[in-house]
């Protein structure tokens, strides 16, 4: 999935950026909470000046482009922003095309149809590289490598290269190890801000004891829960076994998947730690997760929710203030180091003009990150924009730590993996953990499924 100079990159000791990452952020989002952060997602950051334009674009009066993505709602919106600034500056005319997950297989029919999009938004370096042996993907033109190779470091370039040849713009990034949480909720508990799982355990009895059920979990969507997995398995097994675990170089039968599942048990399988309980979970979609932990007043249905800083979105449309009302905390130290996991999308290139490479080359550049970045929940692994063009400090804190951590850092596994494997509802890694929400007691049998679904999709 990776070239083989990020394998080497990404599997150096992680551990000192991991500790900086961590504590950084704690420091830093413990602060938040000032006149600063009215949290409203919507508002210019920093100084609010617009920034000038980077990169040279081709005119393309005329021309006309399709972008496939699975975003919706806000984020879908605020992207369309980024592209009708594309418009004003070429004169091209850019429709959104709504995919659906997994989105290989919608691209698939596209592809059978005749009519694939010009461009897609792809959440896998595994459907990168399928894009790439169905022979659907382009290579990016000189122009976007260029970009890339002036804002990105090079761990970010690599995950969109497939034989050392690059196809993915990441676009866009995500911060996967966080814990968001109604600061009230704390309050009035008396709950303080964890650093390890123990202390998140203790925490979580200290809400439960308040009346407030800990935790907010989305279930019905499984990749929420391939992510509760990495966090837990890469601070606990450590980098190396992560690194092997994502290649399937490693059995998900090892007792270092047991220890990590024994551990998540801790939280899914303990009596009304879970909002709605596992029957519950499983019927709540991610945006619902997080807007039920941010209304309700100081009795929502959970006090805690784990996901990226992207929630920041829903917690806005819950109205509620990030920084003051939602505040964020790490996600815990499970073993030795807290875990840096990240996600993220590339813009990939199914049909090669003038005009594609255009566009992938304005995606690679910080003009069009700025723009989303001012509209809030949104990341970028851009190390050329702007801080300040972030809406709140948490942001701005969240997307520093990030940029800092340079290659040290360990992308999303199931985004790693075939997409038959870790990126499709109901089946593979998203249907066992399912399942083992259900169940959290039958860790054999669920690792036994994982290993029997991943052997399938990777082949060995």
């Amino acid at each position: 999935m990776r070239s083989t100079s990020s394998k080497n990159r990404t599997r150096r000791a992680a551990r000192t950026a991991a500790a900086v990452f961590a504590g950084a952020l704690a420091l830093s989002l413990t602060a938040c909470g000032g006149d600063d952060d009215n949290g409203s997602g919507n508002e210019p950051g920093g100084s609010g000046q617009e920034s000038a334009d980077t990169v040279t674009l081709p005119k393309l009066d005329g021309e006309s482009l399709e972008v496939a993505a699975v975003w919706t709602g806000a984020e879908q919106a605020n992207f369309k922003k980024v592209l009708a600034e594309f418009e004003k500056r070429t004169g091209a005319k850019i429709t959104f095309v709504p995919a659906q997950d997994p989105i290989i297989n919608f691209l698939g029919s596209k592809v059978a149809g005749g009519q694939p999009p010009d461009i897609a938004m792809l959440p896998q370096p595994g459907a990168i590289k399928q894009a790439v042996d169905k022979k659907w993907a382009k290579p990016l033109g000189a122009d976007a490598v260029k970009e890339l190779q002036e804002n990105y470091s090079p761990g970010w370039q690599d995950i969109g290269k497939v034989d050392d040849k690059q196809y993915g713009v990441y676009y866009k990034a995500a911060n996967k190890s966080l814990i968001w949480y109604n600061a009230q909720v704390f309050e009035n508990a008396g709950a303080t801000e964890p650093k390890t799982w123990d202390e998140l355990l203790t925490a979580a009895q200290t809400v439960y004891d308040s009346g407030v059920t800990p935790f907010s979990v989305g279930g019905a969507e499984g990749w929420t829960l391939t992510d509760w997995f990495e966090n837990v398995y890469l601070s606990q097994a450590g980098p190396e076994k992560y690194d092997q675990l994502a290649k399937h170089e490693i059995k998900w039968t090892d007792p270092s998947v047991k220890d990590a599942l024994t551990t998540l048990a801790q939280v899914w399988g303990k009596k009304d730690y879970v909002a709605g309980g596992a029957s519950g979970a499983l019927q709540t979609d991610f945006p619902a997760s997080v807007t039920q932990v941010f209304t309700g007043g100081d009795q929502p249905k959970a006090a805690m929710v784990y996901e990226g800083d992207f929630a920041q979105v829903n917690i806005v449309q819950a109205k509620a203030a990030v920084g003051t009302d939602a505040k964020v905390f790490p996600f815990p130290t499970v073993g030795d180091t807290a875990p840096v996991v990240s996600g993220g999308d590339a813009a990939v290139i199914l049909q090669d003009s003038e005009a594609a490479q255009a566009l992938a080359t304005f995606l690679a550049s910080p003009d069009a990150a700025t723009i989303q970045a001012k509209l809030g929940g949104y990341l970028s692994p851009n190390k050329n924009v702007d801080n300040s063009a972030y809406p709140n400090e948490v942001q701005r804190k969240i997307a520093k730590a990030l940029i800092d951590s340079g290659d040290d850092f360990r992308f999303d596994m199931s985004d790693q993996a075939p997409q038959a494997f870790g990126g499709t509802p109901g089946k593979g890694e998203w249907k066992a953990l399912q399942d083992f929400l259900k169940d959290p007691s039958d860790i054999a049998g669920t690792q036994q499924q994982l290993e029997s679904d991943a052997a399938a999709a990777y082949g060995n």
